[in-house]
């Protein structure tokens, strides 16, 4: 990385905007850069480093609260070290609960589409080499049971 990047650079490595880098540094998630002769922030490596980790928790949908109550802790130090511990495992712990009722959701969507599919194929089939009055009369009745159990199923 170059010694120091200025907020333009610095957004098109994030994604973040110049707006976004500004707030994030006005409302205390980033310590005040270091500023150029012309009043420009300059971002260092350690910079850059820290907002990556704060996209990480952003990704994981922490609380903007909570993203500057560990910046707070951070800033002060060494000390702080088992409380930013326990704050991440606390997180940690909300971000796999979270996955596991994802994972449950997403489980009962495959179902729901697998049904919907088999509904699907269930109406299709009969149509496929009847004649015209067996397909009639068949497709009436098959009609109705894919009624009954999409309304079932819904």
């Amino acid at each position: 990385m170059e010694p120091h990047l200025s907020i333009d650079e610095v957004a098109q490595r994030t994604g973040l905007t110049a707006h976004t880098l500004r707030y994030y540094e006005r409302i205390g998630l980033i310590a005040p850069v270091r500023r150029a002769g012309g009043g420009q922030r300059r971002y260092a490596a350690a910079d850059l480093a820290w907002i990556e980790f704060l996209l990480r928790l952003r990704t994981t949908r922490m609380p903007v609260s909570k993203m500057r109550a560990f910046a707070r802790l951070r800033a002060a130090g060494e000390s702080t070290i088992p409380e930013r511990r326990a704050m991440l495992e606390a997180h940690l712990a909300e971000v796999l609960a979270d996955i596991d009722a994802m994972r449950g959701a997403a489980g009962v969507l495959r179902e729901k589409i697998g049904f919907y599919r088999n509904a699907e194929e269930v109406a299709v089939e009969p149509a496929c080499g009847a004649s015209a009055s067996a397909s009639a009369s068949g497709s009436a009745g098959l009609a109705a049971d894919a009624g009954r159990v999409l309304a079932k199923n819904a």
